[in-house]
C-alpha cells in the first residue's frame, strides 16, 4: 500500500509520540519530583515576571515566590496540626466510654442480626485499650515526628527535598528554557509549534480557574454540609479538605479523618460519625462526576465523560501523578491532535 508525503509524516509522528509516552512510562517512578517542579514553574512563573517587571532580579523574584510557597504551607500545617492533636486528645479522654457504648450495642447487635460473636475475642483488646489510654495520649505529641519518619520509611522524603531545589532553579531559568527549547525546533515547523504552544497555554489556564472554582465550591460545600450535621470545628475542616480537592483523594481523605475525629471528640459516639461521613460521600461523587468534568472539563475542552475516562487512564497508567495531571494533558494532547488534523487536511 502506498502512502502519501502527507501520510508518512502522520505516521511518523505517531510512532514519535507512542516511543515518547513509552519511555515516559518507563521512567515515570522517577519523574515525579521533576514533573512536580516543572508544574510549579510552570504554575509560578508569570508572577516571577511580574516581580521581574517590577525591577527585582529574577533570582531573588524565585526566592521570594518560593519563601511564601513554603510560608503558606506552613501555614497550614500549623492550623492542621494543633487541629489533629487537639482531636485526638479529645478522642482519647472518650476511649473507654467508646469502649463501653461497643461493647453494650454494637456487639450485641452484631451478635443478634449478624450472628457473629465477638464479645470473647474483645474482652482481652478492650482491656489492653483501658489499660494504656494514658499513654495512647502521649503519642498525639508525637505525631509529626511519627509523619516524617513515616514518609522517610516510603521514600517519599527524597523526593520532597529534591522537588523545591529543582523547582528553584526550573522557575530562575524558566524563559531561557522555553527560548532554548524554541531554537531547537527547526524554523519550518516552528511557527506551527509555536501557535500549538501557545494554544496549550491557554487551556492550562482555563485549567486552573477552572480548579481555584472547584476548590472555592468544594470548601463552601464541605462547610455548611458539616455545620448542618452539626460539627463544632466544621469550617476549619471544611475549608482544608475543600482547599486539598484540587490533589486527587487527598482532599476527602483528609477530611474524613479530621471530620472523624472532632465528631468522636464531641459526641462520643459512633452514630455521630454516619452524617459527616455522608457529607464527604455526597462531596466526593458530586466533585468527581458533576463538578469537576463541568466546571474544569467543559474549559479546557473536554466532554465530561472524557474527563471521567483520562482520570481512570491516566491513573493506571502513571499512578498518583498521573490522575493529577490526567485533565491538563489531555487537554493538551487534544490541541495537539486538532492541529495536526488541520495540517493533513491541509496537504491533501
Amino acid at each position: 500500500m502506498d502512502l502519501n508525503p502527507a501520510s508518512n509524516r502522520a505516521l511518523l509522528y505517531l510512532l514519535l509520540a507512542a516511543g515518547g509516552l513509552w519511555l515516559l512510562y518507563l521512567l515515570s517512578p522517577m519523574l515525579t519530583p521533576f514533573l512536580a517542579a516543572a508544574t510549579l514553574a510552570y504554575l509560578f512563573d508569570p508572577l516571577v515576571d511580574w516581580l521581574e517587571r517590577r525591577k527585582l532580579s529574577r533570582t531573588l523574584g524565585t526566592v521570594l515566590v518560593l519563601l511564601g510557597l513554603l510560608l503558606l504551607m506552613a501555614v497550614l500545617a500549623l492550623i492542621l496540626t494543633p487541629l489533629f492533636q487537639a482531636q485526638s486528645r479529645l478522642l482519647m479522654a472518650q476511649l473507654p466510654r467508646l469502649l463501653d457504648w461497643g461493647q453494650l450495642t454494637v456487639l450485641p447487635w452484631l451478635h443478634s442480626s449478624l450472628g457473629m460473636d465477638l464479645a470473647s475475642s474483645q474482652a482481652e483488646i478492650i482491656a489492653w485499650l483501658k489499660g494504656h489510654v494514658g499513654e495512647l495520649t502521649k503519642l498525639t505529641a508525637y505525631l509529626p515526628s511519627v509523619g516524617s519518619q513515616g514518609l522517610a520509611l516510603l521514600g517519599i522524603a527524597a523526593s520532597l527535598l529534591l522537588i523545591p531545589v529543582v523547582t528553584f532553579y526550573m522557575l530562575r531559568d524558566w524563559d531561557r528554557m522555553m527560548a532554548s527549547l524554541s531554537e531547537i525546533i527547526p524554523a519550518r515547523v516552528r511557527p506551527s509549534l509555536t501557535a500549538i504552544a501557545r494554544e496549550i497555554d491557554q487551556v492550562l489556564a482555563e485549567f486552573v480557574r477552572g480548579q481555584v472554582s472547584v476548590i472555592f465550591i468544594m470548601a463552601l460545600f464541605y462547610s455548611l454540609g458539616l455545620w448542618l450535621a452539626g460539627l463544632d470545628y466544621a469550617l476549619a475542616v471544611g475549608m482544608v479538605a475543600g482547599i486539598l480537592v484540587f490533589v486527587p483523594y487527598l482532599g476527602v481523605t483528609v477530611g474524613v479523618l479530621l471530620g472523624t475525629l472532632a465528631s468522636l471528640g464531641q459526641h462520643g459516639d459512633l452514630v455521630s460519625l454516619l452524617p459527616v461521613w455522608g457529607v464527604f460521600a455526597v462531596g466526593q461523587l458530586l466533585e468527581g462526576m458533576v463538578i469537576t468534568p463541568r466546571l474544569v472539563g467543559e474549559r479546557v475542552g473536554l466532554h465530561p465523560v472524557a474527563v471521567i475516562f483520562a482520570l481512570m487512564a491516566f491513573g493506571q497508567l502513571f499512578g498518583f501523578f498521573g490522575v493529577l495531571l490526567a485533565i491538563p494533558a489531555s487537554a493538551a494532547l487534544l490541541v495537539a491532535l486538532r492541529h495536526l488534523k488541520r495540517h493533513l487536511d491541509s496537504d491533501q
